[in-house]
């Protein structure tokens, strides 16, 4: 019985810390994106991810980003519609 007290006490906390945590911006949904590269492209570019400590989709994405903001190309403030 003083487990159970105890174990619902802690679950309560847990709760409770859990809502107290800052929240996540909700992002918006992402678009695929598929392309073949070199297989040393790949590794490189894995290393660099690695590296960073991001993950390859969010390496390829800030690099996007970076190139478009030399160009200066702003990206769209909504996603465009994809169509059929």
């Amino acid at each position: 019985m003083l487990y159970i007290v105890l174990r619902d006490a802690v679950i309560v906390q847990y709760i409770e810390a859990l809502e107290s945590m800052p929240q996540k911006k909700r992002r918006t949904k992402t678009a695929v994106m598929t392309l073949r590269v070199d297989p040393k492209v790949k590794a490189a570019a894995e290393l660099a991810a690695e590296r960073d400590h991001r993950s390859l989709t969010s390496l390829i994405e800030v690099l996007i980003l970076n190139h478009c903001k030399s160009l200066n190309i702003q990206p769209p403030t909504s996603s465009p519609k994809e169509t059929l």
